[in-house]
């Protein structure tokens, strides 16, 4: 994905060279994440599409960032967090992924119900 990819090394380059970027951490961004989320949510009780798309790539920039910070600090990397939502997605969903027939045109309320089960014995 050359656009995420881009993404990226923008962040990149912010974290290196522009001065305010460089001295945020996880905990100083914690404000413009809930800002960013609210006005998302705001975009979508709107039903505007157009703002909903920008404030989502506010959103994604913030992952992007804490990313970043995270790879910067070796804790953890873009690629940690996109294999660990893959794997608790595809875990979460059997009735998708898993070819077990017991799953085969399962409800609505019964993937609901198996979704809280799952991250029941997840804890």
């Amino acid at each position: 994905m050359k656009d995420f990819d881009r993404l990226v090394k923008v962040v990149q380059t912010l974290r290196k060279k522009c001065p305010w970027d460089k001295k945020q951490t996880h905990k100083s961004l914690k404000p413009y994440m809930v800002e960013e989320t609210n006005e998302a949510i705001e975009a979508i009780d709107e039903g505007d599409p157009r703002k909903l798309c920008e404030e989502l790539g506010d959103q994604l920039l913030h992952i992007v960032m804490h990313a970043e910070m995270a790879r910067e600090e070796k804790a953890f990397s873009m690629e940690d967090i996109i294999n660990g939502i893959c794997a608790k997605m595809m875990r979460r969903h059997p009735h998708v992924f898993s070819k077990d027939k017991k799953y085969k045109n399962i409800s609505v309320k019964k993937v609901l119900k198996l979704w809280e089960e799952i991250k029941k014995n997840e804890r």
